[in-house]
């Protein structure tokens, strides 16, 4: 009996003392959601930067940021224009799914020249569509929508809970006093410029915000109209040609946009967020041909050759992300969806189909992605909008109806008019002059079949109607 008792009390100072040790530890504190920032800029090319090669337009804050982190050389959009890029990229989805194909009308030129009847184009996101700002204004994240947004009359329906300029709009109208298609800002002076205006009002959300925080940082430059920074036009009127790249009144709207993101950055820094802050830099298509070029990329914006959709792309995050490291792995916009929700921890939805992969291991453990095909759908039409472009398909249009796919260095796009096809071996022809569509058939039906299989999986439509009026139509 006496045994027992000692081994009772013995046993029972343990738990006391146990008890009392884990009342008194200080709780470990769990490391804070990073804030995020989807940085894309409208109509910048792949080469209209510095840390990208252009030895024209100046971009020091944003050349540095990125060599903060790591830079992608394959980094694509999923449309080679506006409207579809930015809902493939903030849907997660191919443009089948969610309709969105070009912007507003389908049935662009003229009639005479169409020999297809397009795919009618959605001008809006369907509502139902959830897009990743929900999940993340679910998730207790303050979101903010800052420039265009172009997918409805109003983020703020789509998960944003500040909308600073954006509605359906396209471009700004103006990029001075009053700024027409962006009535609900007012400048504070005559002669301010947008791109000013609203990078003031994001650094006063940054400012009142102490939680963590979603920015999608969309300002309307560098699209058209292009309209001079004045005070900065003086030094590119005397500077110096660079492959191509030479208009003054652009270079100024570039480095305007670069001095914004050196203030959004300098606020982050001041207010010590910065460390704690994942940052993606990116453009939504293509640089406008006959504003800027991209040379050796064939092409420009609204083109489905690589002028029209590679783009500059970097990440920066501090401690995770490795500062000067590359990667040459294809990637898409379409992969920014799942990414975003793995730096935020937070759940994919298993009722939304997701078309890209996370860049998290690529980012964070170096990893190799594995080899995977890319798909574009552009069952539309877009008209040329310079004069004798030699550089897309035919002088009428940036593209006629098609899809294309990248697995590898290999490239295919098939036109549905009269099924034409092109092959393009990347890694030796980044240019793409050299058709090997005839030389290389293996390689051709390889592309096209898994293109194809692609098309039937996601039910995406082609045009098959012919159009009454095509002037050809006889042949």
């Amino acid at each position: 009996m006496r045994s027992f008792t000692i081994i009772f009390h013995f046993t029972s100072s343990l738990l006391i003392s146990f008890f009392l040790f884990s009342c008194s530890r200080t709780p470990e504190k769990s490391e804070p959601k990073p804030n995020i920032i989807l940085i894309n800029i409208d109509d910048m090319g792949w080469r209209d930067v510095g840390f990208m090669g252009s030895e024209y337009y100046e971009t020091p804050n944003i050349d540095a940021l990125a060599a903060s982190g790591m830079i992608f050389t394959n980094a694509y959009a999923s449309a080679s224009n506006c409207a579809p890029s930015r809902a493939c990229m903030m849907s997660g989805q191919w443009p089948p799914r969610h309709g969105i194909y070009t912007v507003a009308n389908s049935e662009r030129g003229k009639s005479s020249d169409r020999k297809l009847i397009p795919v009618v184009n959605n001008e809006y996101m369907p509502e139902g569509n959830l897009l990743f700002p929900r999940l993340l204004q679910q998730a207790g994240y303050k979101t903010c929508h800052a420039g265009k947004w172009h997918l409805s009359d109003n983020p703020i329906n789509f998960g944003f809970d500040i909308n600073i300029g954006g509605s359906h709009a396209g471009n700004p109208g103006s990029y001075y006093p009053p700024y027409k298609n962006v009535p609900s800002l007012e400048a504070p002076k005559d002669d301010y410029y947008l791109s000013d205006l609203i990078m003031d009002k994001t650094l006063k959300f940054i400012k009142n915000t102490d939680t963590p925080f979603f920015l999608y940082y969309a300002s309307y430059a560098v699209h058209t109209p292009i309209q001079p920074v004045t005070e900065l036009l003086p030094k590119y009127k005397n500077k110096a040609e660079w492959n191509g790249q030479n208009n003054a009144e652009y270079a100024t709207m570039v480095e305007n946009i670069d001095a914004q993101i050196g203030r959004l950055i300098g606020e982050l820094k001041n207010s010590d967020k910065l460390k704690n802050t994942f940052i993606l830099f990116t453009s939504d298509n293509g640089g406008h041909y006959g504003i800027t070029k991209q040379w050796p990329l064939r092409s420009g914006k609204g083109s489905y050759y690589e002028g029209g959709i590679r783009e500059p792309l970097f990440v920066s995050w501090f401690g995770k992300v490795k500062p000067g490291s590359k990667s040459d792995a294809p990637v898409t916009n379409l992969d920014f969806y799942p990414t975003i929700l793995d730096v935020a921890g937070i759940e994919k939805p298993t009722n939304k189909i997701l078309d890209g992969k996370s860049l998290l291991p690529v980012l964070t453990q170096n990893e190799t992605p594995e080899e995977r095909p890319l798909f574009w759908h552009f069952p539309i039409y877009l008209e040329a909008y310079v004069k004798n472009d030699t550089t897309t398909q035919d002088p009428l249009f940036r593209t006629r109806p098609g899809s294309a796919i990248r697995l590898g260095n290999w490239k295919l796009i098939q036109y549905f008019e009269n099924n034409d096809i092109e092959l393009y071996d990347l890694e030796d022809d980044i240019s793409e002059k050299n058709n090997l569509a005839e030389s290389n058939p293996a390689k051709r039906d390889e592309l096209l079949n898994l293109l194809k299989k692609w098309r039937e999986e996601i039910n995406a439509p082609v045009p098959e109607e012919l159009n009454s009026e095509y002037k050809f139509a006889s042949n």
